[in-house]
């Protein structure tokens, strides 16, 4: 179980053919709004939100259109130019003016393009093991990959469509995820994350379409994302790297390279692993609150 994130309104946000589930903690401040990423949806901030709303800060959490509580759609094309337009959405919808954009995995493309977008709008951005313009050398999960690949991509939607099938994927890349953690984070992962990302799937209406939309697009994303290199450089906005250091697929290195691109940017470095959030939740919002 994660903890109980404690007391928010809720938002349903109008997008397109559907609707955004969101979820607004009361505070002060710039608003610290939580993106999740491919697999999961706003439940893997769970166990953070508290340590936030007790610093004072508000904190809005929302899903991606396709995926948690917000409406699937059917026939919808899910992008990651869609998810920016979410994010806009929600900006817009709750009346935020200034925030902190926090990405957490694929969030990443949305976070910084975000940025960019709208920087006077942007106080700072936070990054959790998160992508945004990698290269081909990067060893992503398997599962991302298959899906990403367009060769393969037949067999990827002849698996998404047997339950069974992907419920065995999912499994066995959760494990992969799940080995590289340390001994004492382990249970958690089994009995909160792990879960979590089932649920997403194999619960109908599920994140399916959404994700195997999402993972098709992956790789050309990041070639899309590598031509804005030159300006996130001139971005002038803190951006806070806080990153796992067990995750088998985002290495510390990644973060990196990130540092490197960007004009103003910290990097902290946790011992957690992808789902640094729900591992080490205080490190992490100390990182965030510094």
């Amino acid at each position: 179980m994660s903890s109980d994130p404690g007391e928010f309104s809720e938002h349903r946000i109008p997008r397109g053919e559907g609707s955004l589930y969101a979820r607004d903690y009361a505070g002060a401040g710039p608003a610290f709004v939580l993106m999740h990423g491919f697999p999961d949806n706003l439940h893997i901030w769970d166990d953070l939100v508290p340590h936030l709303v007790t610093s004072g800060r508000r904190v809005v959490t929302f899903d991606f259109l396709g995926f948690g509580a917000s409406d699937k759609p059917a026939g919808v094309a899910y992008s990651f130019k869609q998810q920016l337009g979410d994010l806009e959405a929600v900006v817009e919808g709750l009346d935020l003016r200034k925030i902190v954009p926090v990405a957490h995995d694929s969030s990443g493309m949305a976070t910084l393009n975000y940025a960019l977008a709208h920087p006077g709008s942007v106080d700072s951005a936070i990054m959790l093991n998160s992508a945004y313009s990698e290269d081909s050398t990067v060893l992503w999960p398997e599962m991302i990959t298959l899906f990403a690949t367009r060769s393969m991509q037949a067999l990827a939607i002849a698996i998404a469509q047997s339950p069974e099938q992907l419920g065995w994927l999912l499994k066995w890349q959760q494990k992969k995820f799940l080995d590289s953690l340390p001994e004492a984070q382990r249970p958690h992962f089994s009995a909160f994350i792990g879960p979590l990302i089932s649920d997403n799937f194999i619960a109908q209406p599920g994140a399916g379409p959404a994700f195997v939309q999402l993972a098709a697009e992956f790789f050309d994303e990041h070639a899309r994302n590598a031509k804005h290199l030159t300006a996130l450089k001139t971005l002038d906005i803190p951006v806070k790297l806080i990153w796992g250091q067990y995750d088998p697929y985002f290495p510390v290195a990644m973060a990196e390279r990130r540092q490197s691109q960007l004009k103003n940017a910290s990097l902290t470095v946790i011992p957690a692993g992808h789902w640094l959030q729900a591992d080490e939740p205080a490190p992490v919002a100390k990182a965030m609150l510094s």
